[in-house]
């Protein structure tokens, strides 16, 4: 995984404001359908992480793990962030090859 690459691009999503960050806003996103691509830090507590995969699997909302939530919020220039909805087709498609 190139991880100059997928944080590049989340940041670039933020600033287009195509990304959600944060628990509660990311699973109204899912439930919304807005959610293309769920980002989850791999040190999310063991609820969030069972919540938000949860969430995912009965939406059919993609997720992908990142190495931790500093990574995560470095990408879009904010403090930590446990987990970050992408609201963009194009976004959710390139970051899930970036990350695979």
């Amino acid at each position: 995984m190139n991880q100059n690459q997928w944080m590049s691009l989340l940041g670039l999503a933020n600033r287009a404001r195509k990304i959600i960050s944060g628990e509660e806003l990311s699973v109204k996103e899912i439930r919304s359908g807005k959610a293309k691509l769920i980002l989850l830090s791999a040190d999310a507590s063991q609820n969030t992480t069972k919540k938000i995969t949860d969430k995912c699997n009965s939406y059919e909302v993609p997720y992908k793990l990142v190495e931790n939530r500093f990574l995560l919020g470095q990408a879009i220039g904010k403090e930590a962030r446990v987990v970050v909805a992408v609201l963009d087709d194009g976004f959710a498609k390139k970051l899930v090859t970036l990350l695979d």
